[in-house]
C-alpha cells in the first residue's frame, strides 16, 4: 500500500466492480468500512458481513480475504500497530456512529500511499484511532462461524446459497450426514444450532438487501426465506435493536454523500 514515503496512517478507497481479494496479511492495522454496499471479510475463525452502520478491525498480521460485492464503495484506513491501542489479535467488528464515518470518509485527504505526511494528518489519525480503539471495547459482531471440517464447510455453503428454501433434511441429504449428525457436529463445532446459523445467514443477506434502496423490506423478507413480514421485523428486531425499515432509514440518512473532501478536490 505504502508506495512512496512511509506515512503512519493513510486511506484506500476502492470503487468498481466486484473483487474477491486473496488471502493476504497486512503490515498494518486496518479498517475496512462499505460506505455504498456490503463488503464481507473472511478469516479463519469467521465469516463477517460489513453493514453500513458497522467496519470491520483487521489487526496487522491476521491473514483474511475480503469479498466486494457489485456496485460498493469501500474506504480502508492504515495505521501503523502503535498508533491504536487494539486489544487481542483477531478481526473485531465495531458500529460506526455518525462521527466515526465522517472520519472515516474525511480520511480520503491522506492516501497510503502518499510520499509524505503532515502534523495535521498525524492528528487527525491519532484521533481517529483513539476513538477506533474505544469502539473496539463496545464490539458487537453480527457474523457466521466458519470450520476446517470439508462436510460442514459444504453444508454452510449450501446453506447460504439456498436460503429461502433450507430444511435440515435436504441439507444433510447434500453432505452425506444423517440429520441427528448434522446437528451434533454443527454444535460441537461452531457453537451453535444449524438453525440458528440458517437464521443468521438469513439476516445477514437481508443486512446486505437493505443496503440498497430496493428491494422493499417486504420483498427482501421473501429473498432470504422468512414466511412473513412479522417474523422478519421479529427475528430483525431481536439481533440488531431496530426494524428493517429503521435500519434502512439510517442508512439513506449517513449515506448520501460519502465522497469526501479528496474527491471533491
Amino acid at each position: 500500500m505504502r508506495t512512496g514515503g512511509r506515512p503512519a496512517a493513510g486511506s484506500f478507497t476502492y470503487e468498481g466492480d466486484e473483487l474477491i481479494t486473496t488471502w493476504h496479511t497486512h503490515d498494518l492495522h486496518q479498517i475496512e468500512y462499505a460506505v455504498q454496499g456490503v463488503v464481507e471479510v473472511e478469516t479463519a475463525a469467521a465469516h463477517f458481513l460489513l453493514p453500513p452502520q458497522q467496519a470491520a478491525w483487521v489487526p496487522v498480521g491476521v491473514e483474511h480475504r475480503s469479498t466486494i460485492r457489485t456496485a460498493v464503495r469501500s474506504i480502508s484506513v492504515f495505521f501503523e500497530p502503535g498508533m491504536v491501542p487494539a486489544p487481542g489479535d483477531r478481526v473485531r467488528i465495531l458500529a460506526v456512529p455518525g462521527v466515526l464515518r465522517e472520519m472515516i470518509v474525511y480520511s480520503q485527504r491522506w492516501p497510503i500511499g502518499r510520499s509524505d505526511s503532515e502534523s495535521m494528518a498525524e492528528s487527525f489519525f491519532a484521533t481517529l484511532g483513539q476513538l477506533v480503539s474505544e469502539g473496539l471495547d463496545r464490539e458487537t459482531p453480527l457474523s457466521l462461524p466458519t470450520s476446517p471440517d470439508p462436510v460442514l464447510r459444504a453444508a454452510m455453503d449450501w446453506t447460504q446459497e439456498h436460503l429461502t428454501g433450507a430444511t435440515v433434511v435436504a441439507v444433510a441429504r447434500t453432505v452425506g450426514l444423517s440429520e441427528r449428525s448434522l446437528r451434533r457436529r454443527f454444535q460441537s463445532a461452531v457453537g451453535m444450532t444449524w438453525r440458528d446459523y440458517l437464521l443468521q445467514a438469513r439476516l445477514l443477506r437481508a443486512m446486505a438487501l437493505l443496503a440498497e434502496p430496493v428491494p422493499s423490506v417486504l420483498e427482501v423478507a421473501t429473498l432470504v426465506g422468512f414466511d412473513s413480514l412479522s417474523a422478519f421485523n421479529r427475528a430483525f428486531r431481536a439481533r440488531t435493536g431496530e426494524t428493517p425499515s429503521g435500519y434502512r432509514r439510517w442508512r439513506v440518512r449517513f449515506h448520501g454523500d460519502s465522497r469526501g473532501p479528496s474527491c471533491r478536490s
